[in-house]
């Protein structure tokens, strides 16, 4: 008989989730970070010395405080709303109506099954109907939604509806492709291997579109 932990290893294992939005609590930010911290902190010490680390060693007094402090404001800062970048737009003055790809987005996120990383590379694209965004803006969401206990699905399909309600078009595609640290480091331990997941909307879901799109990133990076 599985137990409910092996039960919830192989769901991890799996990759299953919920939904499209990350699992967070309604009273995600009633706590000021400063408090999250200083619980965090208090947790991280347990956990190190459950593990039978020394903790007045010079090298490991400071680490519950700077694990915590990372987990707030840095891996899971994105989970803060007040966080998310501002995607502004502009008029399509120019009136460039073919693909803008944006490629080779450096990415980083946390798996959330066993909180290891996620390491890879976004590429996103839109067709403008009338809007344009700055580059850097492309960039920044995929940077917000990453940094959260994430699953790569979910990543990418909210990068995508991001982009689509900010420039007001069903037209935009993300593919990321990346290694994680979950599947690298631990369990198979295959380190060779990555993982691909793609979302496309609107005309992507044609196939000489989309097709066109693939062509230019190409799936060729190194990590």
């Amino acid at each position: 008989m599985i137990s409910s932990d092996d039960f919830q290893d192989e769901i991890g294992n799996d990759h299953i989730a919920t939904s499209a939005q990350n699992p967070i609590r309604p009273d995600a930010f009633d706590i000021p970070d400063d408090k999250k911290i200083e619980l965090i902190k208090k947790d991280v010490e347990n956990i190190l010395l459950t593990l039978g680390m020394d903790l007045t060693d010079d090298s490991l007094k400071g680490t519950p405080n700077r694990v915590a402090k990372m987990f707030v404001k840095e891996l899971f800062g994105g989970l803060n709303p007040n966080k998310k970048p501002n995607p502004s737009t502009f008029d399509n003055h120019y009136k460039y109506g073919e693909m803008l790809v944006e490629k080779n987005i450096t990415l980083y996120s946390t798996c959330e099954h066993h909180l290891l990383p996620i390491i890879g590379r976004a590429h996103v694209a839109y067709i403008s109907n009338g809007r344009v965004i700055g580059l850097s803006k492309m960039n920044r969401i995929v940077d917000h939604y990453a940094k959260r206990p994430q699953v790569q699905e979910r990543l990418t399909m909210q990068i995508v509806q991001e982009l689509q309600r900010a420039l007001g078009t069903e037209d935009v595609a993300c593919v990321i492709d990346a290694k994680h640290l979950c599947v690298n480091s631990r369990g198979i331990k295959d380190i060779e291997s990555s993982t691909v997941t793609s979302e496309f909307g609107g005309k992507f879901k044609e196939e000489q579109t989309r097709r066109e799109f693939l062509n230019y990133i190409q799936l060729d990076t190194k990590f």
